[in-house]
């Protein structure tokens, strides 16, 4: 995947829909255009794209500020068809229809999560949001997010300490959270809270 030079050393969301003046994809957009300064806030662009052409890409952006008073503020690409089908993103049996799909990669460059949803299914930007933003803190501080992060029903925003890789690790948990480093339910399930 060839992207320009601008996005080289950042992160970004590249995000296919099946097609410009579409109902669920207007929603999406404007989703992703109201959470945009969001996703800047954490380093992160956006770039959208599908099989339509720039003049409907242009069409589509003035009629969702005409009827919406919404301003797209992001890329979005007028893929040919080259990007989507190496990436595989035509839809099986719809034509030549982008999946919605979402590729979150970070400032090296690597894909780090992959979503795909049927035509019939929107994404939820606030997940999106929230996955490219518990990617960070999970590589900042080598932890990991428990469910539904940072709001989960058992350990609320705190985050999952790693499991231990070796026994002398694995033996040291429980002194740590005797110290007060995190808080242990046993020895392979720690927590803490963010610095």
């Amino acid at each position: 995947m060839e992207l320009p030079k601008a996005y080289s050393g950042k992160r970004f969301v590249l995000f296919s829909h099946p097609g410009d003046f579409t109902p669920v994809c207007t929603t999406e957009f404007i989703a992703f255009q109201q959470r945009y300064e969001k996703f800047k806030s954490l380093n992160c662009e956006l770039i959208g794209l599908s099989v339509d052409q720039v003049f409907s890409h242009i069409k589509w952006i003035e009629w969702i500020m005409e009827k919406f008073g919404v301003e797209i503020k992001f890329p979005i690409i007028a893929d040919t068809g080259a990007m989507s089908e190496k990436l595989g993103l035509i839809h099986p049996g719809k034509g030549t229809n982008t999946v919605r799909a979402v590729f979150i990669v970070d400032d090296k460059g690597k894909i780090r999560i992959i979503l795909y949803y049927p035509q019939e299914l929107s994404r939820n930007v606030d997940e999106i949001l929230r996955v490219v933003e518990a990617i960070q803190i999970s590589d900042r501080y080598n932890v990991a997010m428990p469910a539904n992060w940072p709001n989960n029903d058992l350990l609320k925003d705190r985050v999952i300490i790693p499991p231990a890789k070796d026994v002398a690790t694995a033996n040291s948990r429980l002194l740590k959270a005797k110290a007060g480093e995190f808080e242990c339910y046993d020895w392979w399930f720690c927590h803490k809270k963010l610095p």
